[in-house]
C-alpha cells in the first residue's frame, strides 16, 4: 500500500492549521477551503475531450479569487472557479489551484492524465479464457472492461455460437447441454470496439484435479525432504472431487489414514513413494526422502566472515500490487526473469530499502550465509515500514506478513525443504484461515485492475491507483503465465476507515513482520521498526511445535487480503533481515 506520502500530508495539514489559527486571530474569519471532485486528486481524460474540474468551495466571500496554473505554462491558465480544457496531446499534466480571500489562501495540486483514443479492453477472471462446466449448472461470468468509465457510452453484446444472448455487464452461462460453445463479448465505446471470446466446454463430469502442491510458482517439483523421525504433513490440492474417502499408501502398502492429511514419519533414511486415492478413482503420488543425516550434522555454524545482516534473495514472488513494476522504485522493463527480480530485490535489501510483497500471498524467500541458531529469546529480526499514527482509528498502518522458516535438510543450499510457519497472536483463532489460496489473472490491457478468485468462492480486484503509481501494469513481469495461484495462511483484515475518510490498518499483537506489535525490538535511524522472531515458535500445520535447533531460510508472505480505498491494496513490505545471535 502507498504510505510514503502520509508524513508529508500531515505536515501540510499542520501548516494549514497553523495558518488558519493566525487568520482567525487577525481577521476574525477563515480562509477558503477546497474540496475536489476527485478523492485522490487524479483526473483522466482523452485527447479532444472536454476536461472539467469542478471543486466545491467553502468560506468564500466577494473578495475570493481563483488561480489555476498548469505545469510550466507561463502565467495563470484560468481565474474561474471551474477549470475546463480540451487537451490536444496525450501526457501527464500537473495543475495547481490557489483560492484566496481576505483571511488567507488554500492550495491543491491535481494530476490530469490525457490519454489517446482508447477502445475498450476486456479481461475475464478465468485462465486462458477457457471455461469448463458440468451439465445442469450455471456460471455468472463478469468481465472487467478497461478504458471505460461510468460516464462513457458503452454498449455490450454477448453472443453464443453467433446468436445474440444479452447486453448486460455479466452473462449467466447455463450449461444445459453437453457440447463445445463459443461465447463472445463485443464492447463498444466512442473510441472503438473490442471483442473477446471464451471457449466453453460443457461436460457430463468435470475433470478432477488432484496433485500435491509444488514448491513454488517457479519450481514445479513436489518432492519432500525430512530427517528420520521428523514428520511430513502431506495434503493434496484437489478440485471437482467429493473427498468422501481417502486411501493412503507408502510404497504400495496401505496405512491407517482416512483423512485429507497424512502425517508421514519415516523412521529410517530412504526414499518413499506416498500415494493417495480419493473417492476411489483419483490418485496422486509424492516422493518423500528421509536424508541420511542428523540435524546437528547439517548445521552451518557462523564463521569469522559471517554477517548478521547478509541475506541472499532466492525467490521474490509478489502478488500483483501498486509497487510492482513501479519505475519510481527503480524497476524497469528489463526485469522480466526471476533471476533479475531476485537481484533487484537483493540490491534493495542491501541498502535497507523496502521490497513490497504485493497483495495477499505475495512472498519473498531469503537465506543467511550460516545457520541461525534457536536461542532462549528472539533469534532474528525483520525490518519493515509499519507506521505509527496515534490519531488514526487503530493506531497506524500495519500490513502484517506471516513468517515461515526452513532448514536446509537435503543440504543442497536451496529452499526446497519443509516450510514451518511461525506462530503468531492469530494462530489458531477462528478468523484465521489456513490452507487459503488465491488465484490472480493477468489483465488484458494497461491500467486495469487485476482480478482474483479464491478457494472460498470469493472474488475481487487489486485496483490500479494511478495517482500514486501510474505504471500500466501491476503484474510481475517475470511471471509469464496468464494466472498464478498463491497458497498460505490468511489473517482477518483489520482495515478500516474513520468518519473523516482516513484509512487505517490496526495492529496485531505479535508474531508478524510489518506490524507494530509488542515484539518490536527497535527502530533504525530512519524510523523503520524491527520485529523480533523466535525459531521456537515454528509449528507444523496442526500448530504443534516443530522444535528446530536452527534455521537456514526465511519466507515472509503478505497475510491480509484487503484494500484501503484510494490507498490501494494492503501489502507487506520488508527492508532487511538480521541474525540476532551475531
Amino acid at each position: 500500500m502507498h504510505r510514503i506520502l502520509i508524513p508529508f500530508l500531515l505536515l501540510i495539514l499542520t501548516a494549514l492549521s497553523a495558518g488558519c489559527n493566525r487568520a482567525i486571530d487577525i481577521f476574525g474569519g477563515e480562509p477558503p477551503a477546497i474540496q475536489l471532485d476527485s478523492d485522490d486528486a487524479y483526473y483522466e481524460t482523452k485527447v479532444g475531450a472536454q476536461c472539467l474540474i469542478s471543486p466545491v468551495y467553502t468560506n468564500t466571500d466577494p473578495t475570493t479569487t481563483y488561480a489555476w496554473t498548469v505545469d510550466d505554462e507561463p502565467g495563470v491558465a484560468s481565474t474561474a472557479p471551474q477549470f475546463s480544457r480540451r487537451w490536444t496531446a496525450p501526457g501527464t499534466y500537473w495543475l495547481t489551484l490557489t483560492v484566496t480571500n481576505q483571511n488567507g489562501s488554500a492550495t491543491e495540486q491535481l494530476r490530469v492524465d490525457v490519454l489517446p483514443l482508447l477502445p475498450p479492453v476486456i479481461s475475464f477472471p478465468i485462465t486462458d479464457n477457457c471455461l469448463t462446466l458440468k451439465v445442469g449448472t450455471e456460471y455468472l461470468l463478469t468481465p472487467t472492461i478497461g478504458n471505460c468509465t461510468p460516464a462513457d457510452s458503452l454498449s455490450l453484446e454477448w453472443t453464443l455460437n453467433g446468436n445474440v444472448v444479452g447486453h448486460t455487464t455479466s452473462c449467466l452461462v447455463k450449461a444445459d447441454r453437453v457440447g463445445h460453445y463459443s461465447l463472445s463479448l463485443k464492447a463498444t465505446n466512442a473510441d472503438g470496439t473490442a471483442t473477446a471470446i471464451v471457449d466453453v466446454q460443457v461436460v457430463e463430469t468435470l475433470p478432477f484435479e488432484l496433485a500435491f502442491p509444488a514448491h513454488s510458482v517457479f519450481d514445479s517439483s513436489t518432492d519432500r525432504f525430512t530427517l528420520p523421525g521428523r514428520p511430513v504433513y502431506l495434503r493434496p490440492v484437489m478440485a471437482n472431487l467429493q473427498g468422501d474417502s481417502y486411501i493412503w499408501t507408502v510404497d504400495g502398502a496401505t496405512v491407517p489414514c482416512s483423512t485429507d492429511t497424512f502425517v508421514f514419519t519415516p523412521q529410517s533414511p530412504g526414499r518413499y513413494i506416498v500415494s493417495v486415492l480419493v473417492d476411489g478413482h483419483a490418485a496422486a503420488s509424492v516422493t518423500v526422502t528421509a536424508v541420511n543425516a542428523t540435524e546437528t550434522s547439517l548445521r552451518r555454524p557462523a564463521g569469522p566472515s559471517s554477517r548478521a545482516d547478509w541475506v541472499k534473495v532466492f525467490e521474490w514472488c509478489p502478488a500483483p500490487g501498486q509497487f510492482i513494476g513501479d519505475t519510481a522504485s527503480g524497476m524497469d522493463e528489463s526485469i522480466t526473469t526471476l533471476a533479475a527480480a531476485n537481484a533487484w530485490a537483493q540490491s534493495r535489501l542491501d541498502k535497507e530499502w523496502f521490497v513490497s510483497l504485493g497483495a495477499w500471498g505475495g512472498y519473498i524467500v531469503v537465506g543467511f550465509d550460516h545457520s541461525v541458531p534457536c536461542t532462549d529469546g528472539f533469534d532474528f529480526a525483520i525490518t519493515s515500514n509499519a507506521i505509527l499514527n496515534p490519531s488514526s482509528p487503530g493506531g497506524g498502518s500495519n500490513e502484517p506478513g506471516i513468517v515461515y522458516v526452513m532448514q536446509d535438510t537435503n543440504g543442497n543450499g536451496l529452499p526446497d525443504d519443509e516450510w514451518y510457519e511461525l506462530r503468531g497472536s492469530e494462530s489458531g483463532v477462528a478468523a484465521t484461515v489456513q490452507n487459503y489460496a488465491a488465484t490472480y489473472y493477468r489483465p488484458a490491457g494497461a491500467s486495469m485492475p487485476v482480478q482474483w478468485t479464491d478457494n472460498l468462492g470469493a472474488s475481487g480486484t487489486v485496483d490500479h491507483v494511478a495517482f500514486f503509481h501510474p505504471q500500466p501494469y501491476y503484474w510481475p513481469a517475470w511471471i509469464p503465465a496468464s494466472s498464478y495461484t498463491l497458497r498460505g495462511t490468511r489473517l482477518q483484515s483489520r482495515t478500516q476507515q474513520d468518519s473523516s475518510g482516513n484509512w487505517d490498518n490496526s495492529v496485531f499483537d505479535w508474531g508478524y513482520a510489518d506490524n507494530l506489535g509488542n515484539d518490536v525490538l527497535e527502530s533504525t535511524e530512519q524510523g523503520a521498526p524491527r520485529n523480533g522472531f523466535k525459531i521456537a515458535n515454528a509449528v507444523y500445520p496442526d500448530l504443534t511445535p516443530v522444535k528446530l535447533k536452527y534455521i537456514d531460510f526465511v519466507k515472509v508472505q503478505t497475510g491480509i487480503n484487503s484494500k484501503a480505498g484510494w490507498l490501494g491494496e494492503v501489502s507487506t513490505e520488508v527492508l532487511g533481515f538480521k541474525d540476532l545471535s551475531l
